[in-house]
């Protein structure tokens, strides 16, 4: 048996008869960016989220770095996130012209150590990422505190947690920083068929500004009230992701039935360090991760048994020759150094079968007996 790590193609036969006449109509029209069907999605995606604006981007690469820049984050400022995440959360600082301050991740969650921050803030630092790192939430109160006493911007990466809960405030991953942005890059929860990007908040001024951002710094056609980019949402990426979004609660729910028989299965392997869920968050498993000391043998032997798996994220920000200038070394961040040589990221998409997932199961169990 062959398992795939993600299969993009089952989710999307599924819905092929629900969007081909309106990709058809779309095409006939000839309307490819922004447009009514964005708007709508906006308008949805804004709802699902308890927020009062989404401004739908290009990525979520562009949703981070038009956030910062509609909250003036510029040259001389600093940013803190952590080492430990996909490189576009420090790409967006670094592109706003600010320099991204790392502080380390807690062991058990893998989201960022909130008791690190006040000690990397200085008189330069003008924002917090937090990452919701896999579909779990970070802890978002303690990060409001901090943020409201040293006048900070909070800005969510949302990236990863499109529907993950906060339990103590009642609401979604995007809703409680000052801006949440998402990626609906096609392995995503809830993924386009290509690029795609959102930000929400309930500032409408900063809704207005990443608006203009994103249209060449626009807010009327050919003029510009300052100088912005090109990231706008493609109208085919809008029409399928509003039709999606309507079973991203029961594609999560799936998700969490399949961490479950994950979790079951391997709680008495002693070799694994299971996928924490604190008791504030409500996860919706954009990856399943597990941790060993042996992650490089098994990964292999599950390659020998058409298992497969990914690695999210073998070396840590602060290592990459791309960030070397920074001038952090290696055993800055022990935490985050410890967890990219252990993680192995397990199969798991809404639409796989039982089947599949009793055989990784029991690919795994045969590695560790």
């Amino acid at each position: 048996m062959k398992v795939q790590v993600i299969d993009l193609k089952k989710q999307n036969m599924k819905i092929w008869e629900e969007l081909s006449p309106r990709i058809e109509g779309l095409f006939q029209e000839s309307r490819f960016i922004l447009g009514k069907e964005v708007e709508e999605f906006e308008r949805n995606f804004a709802s699902y989220c308890g927020t009062k604006f989404a401004v739908a981007v290009n990525s979520g690469t562009s949703a981070l770095l038009l956030s910062l820049l509609a909250h003036g984050v510029g040259k001389g400022d600093e940013v803190i996130t952590v080492p430990f995440t996909f490189i576009a959360t420090v790409e967006a600082i670094v592109f706003s012209g600010a320099k991204p301050v790392f502080v380390d991740i807690d062991a058990k969650t893998m989201t960022i150590d909130v008791g690190k921050i006040e000690q990397a803030i200085t008189p330069r630092t003008k924002a917090i990422i937090p990452v919701h790192l896999y579909g779990e939430v970070c802890d978002m109160n303690p990060l409001r505190e901090i943020a409201g006493k040293y006048n900070l911007s909070l800005i969510e990466d949302a990236c990863q947690a499109h529907g993950a809960e906060y339990l103590p405030r009642a609401k979604k991953a995007g809703s409680m920083g000052d801006c949440g942005c998402f990626s609906f890059y096609p392995s995503k929860n809830l993924s386009a068929w290509g690029e795609g990007g959102m930000v929400t908040t309930d500032d409408e001024e900063i809704a207005e500004k990443v608006k203009m951002l994103r249209d060449h710094g626009s807010g009327k056609k050919y003029y510009h009230k300052m100088i912005g980019l090109n990231c706008r949402m493609e109208t085919l990426q809008g029409l399928v992701l509003n039709c999606k979004l309507k079973y991203l609660d029961e594609w999560n729910e799936r998700r969490r039935a399949i961490a479950r028989q994950y979790t079951e299965a391997f709680q008495n392997i002693d070799a694994i360090c299971l996928p924490f869920s604190p008791s504030y968050s409500r996860g919706v498993y954009h990856l399943y991760v597990i941790r060993t000391s042996e992650r490089d043998e098994l990964k292999n032997f599950l390659q020998e048994k058409g298992v497969g798996t990914g690695l999210h994220y073998p070396l840590p920000l602060h290592l990459q020759d791309s960030l070397r200038y920074l001038g952090y070394q290696e055993g800055a961040f022990p935490v985050s150094e410890r967890t990219a040589r252990e993680i192995i990221s397990l199969p798991l998409y809404p639409e796989m079968e039982e089947v599949e997932v009793k055989y990784v199961i029991d690919s795994i169990k045969e590695f560790f007996r």
